[in-house]
């Protein structure tokens, strides 16, 4: 992605780097890389014109639903493809998607689903119990080194079919939370995407699934087009007969879309801040949602002086956060109070909180014996991201850290970490939320012995960190509510002292839309749309 990088766990890079190039899928389903490369409205009038949707997002990441962070990708896998369950966009309550029923006891150890009959992939082939066993073994598969699996390995055993059209998973202990993880699983065909090369293909956007809707058409940097898929007979039928999906990265252009006297598209995400007024008055809606969304800082802790806990702590005092939300963020945001945002139903403040305290920032400066510091602040090109990196300068060079910003495309910033390249701090974003919402999920996206993550930082054999991976483990395992949150904000107290990585601001998301047109659009707060529930007023 160009503007927001959203990466978990875990993957190969390939896996979430961008991919340039057209789709290479193999005999009938080559015709999804084809159609017209389109950038307006193709549709005519009607109920039958086609849905524009503008997505703030690059459309050239990857499209395997079990290793994609991609923005653009995870908001379309959703209409494309169907978990066991699924969840609602907001509030991630779990429903049955390709499962006829919830488990009935969703503490036990075992769970057994019946496939809803008649469903069929979008080449017509019928979705079968094998298909859902191939698409659990891959996420699980140590070798493959899923980004999905990352959210499974902890609890999930193994899935086992129990007839053609049955499936059982079992479970290492008990663990409600997850069935709603199930929608990470995104079951996908056993005879597409077992041929040789087919995970490749994946990658670059070949995408069969059995959900409302197909991929039409397919071209990076560009647009992404999906048909209703008329054999689809689930929960949440399509009510577009197209969608064009834009990619758009540009926040002016993606504001020019939206608007004006001729829009070109009937909604758009990544709404920037300053825009909010002008297509209010333009007779828009302009929904925000607040969650996860955050602006970080990452240490490179086998660098000094940021093997220091002091030294990371002393960078995080010298900001202020409050300027940062006002002055870049147009207050669409909070200081973060703690790991979590501060909608999470497990948050609290955290043991160590950030307040702006510069006279704390140069006493602990001093306290490690650091002097003279300069520190270039390698930084991803997100556009709000960009807005808030002043702030950051101002507030360090004002505690005596000579600061150079390196803003740079977020591919290339990544692109140096997992070549092991050297830096100092990175400022990026990053929203666990598009893959969910329990605390668990959140603190494992980030910290883990085998997290892509704590390799960047190189802080994963530290014994705090040791420590730290034990006492989460210990909390996943606990079944009881109340004490698993306190386990789990005991964790968190750990992650904030230690500010490895740990969020600077918690920013709100806006999305824009028309409401003379549509209908049943709902705000989230992680990056792309949700349609399965929209349609044409």
């Amino acid at each position: 992605m160009r503007d927001v990088l959203h990466d978990g766990p875990g993957p190969p890079r390939r896996s979430f780097l961008t991919y340039a190039g057209g789709l290479a899928a193999a005999g009938a389903l080559s015709a999804c890389s084809m159609g017209p490369q389109s950038t307006n409205d193709v549709g005519g009038g009607g109920r039958d014109r086609t849905l524009t949707a503008v997505i703030g997002y690059g459309n050239d990441g990857s499209w395997d639903p079990t290793q994609t962070a991609s923005a653009f990708s995870m908001a379309a896998d959703n209409h494309l493809y169907e978990g066991l369950l699924d969840t609602d966009p907001v509030s991630r309550k779990p429903y049955p998607a390709l499962a006829t029923a919830l488990p009935a006891d969703p503490a036990a150890t075992t769970w057994r689903f019946s496939l809803r009959a008649g469903a069929r992939f979008h080449d017509g082939t019928p979705v079968t119990a094998d298909d859902v066993v191939f698409t659990f073994d891959r996420v699980l598969d140590p070798a493959a080194h899923t980004l999905a699996g990352g959210f499974f390995t902890s609890w999930l055993e193994g899935v086992r079919a129990v007839g053609s059209r049955t499936v059982e998973l079992h479970l290492n202990f008990p663990f409600p939370e997850g069935l709603s993880r199930l929608t990470l699983a995104k079951v996908m065909p056993r005879h597409v995407f077992s041929r040789p090369g087919a995970w490749d293909d994946a990658i670059r956007g070949l995408a069969v699934g059995s959900g409302p809707y197909r991929q039409s058409a397919h071209h990076p940097k560009s647009n992404t087009a999906f048909e209703a898929f008329s054999g689809y007979n689930g929960p949440r039928p399509a009510a577009f007969r197209t969608m064009n999906w834009l990619t758009v990265v540009d926040a002016a252009s993606r504001v020019a879309r939206v608007s004006g006297s001729v829009p070109g598209a009937q909604i758009a995400d990544n709404i920037p801040y300053a825009a909010v007024d002008r297509l209010r008055s333009g007779g828009l809606t302009v929904a925000g949602a607040s969650g996860m969304n955050n602006l970080f800082l990452m240490f490179n802790t086998a660098r000094k002086p940021f093997d220091d806990i002091r030294v990371r702590q002393a960078l995080h005092y010298a900001i202020d956060t409050e300027k940062m939300v006002q002055v870049a963020l147009k207050g669409h945001g909070l200081p973060a109070t703690s790991f979590l945002d501060e909608g999470n139903p497990a948050h609290r403040r955290a043991g160590t909180v950030y307040g702006h305290d510069p006279a704390r920032a140069k006493a602990l400066l001093r306290a490690a014996g650091v002097r003279d510091l300069d520190v270039e602040l390698l930084a991803v090109n997100v556009s709000w991201i960009v807005d808030c990196l002043p702030t950051v300068k101002a507030s360090w060079d004002a505690v005596g850290v000579r600061t150079t910003l390196a803003p740079q495309e977020t591919t290339a910033v990544f692109t140096k970490l997992d070549q092991r390249r050297d830096y100092q701090v990175v400022a990026a974003a990053s929203n666990p939320n598009q893959f969910g919402r329990d605390a668990d999920l959140i603190l494992r996206y980030n910290y883990g012995p085998a997290n892509l993550w704590m390799g960047y930082t190189r802080w994963a054999g530290n014994p705090v960190a040791r420590r730290l991976f034990a006492a989460m483990d210990r909390a996943t395992r606990e079944l009881d509510p109340a004490k698993k949150k306190t386990m789990i904000q005991e964790c968190v107290d750990v992650v904030a002292e230690q500010a490895v990585l740990y969020p600077v601001v918690h920013n709100e998301l806006l999305t824009a839309w028309d409401p003379r047109r549509l209908t049943g659009v709902r705000a989230q707060p992680y990056p792309g749309v949700n349609l399965l529930r929209a349609k044409w007023l």
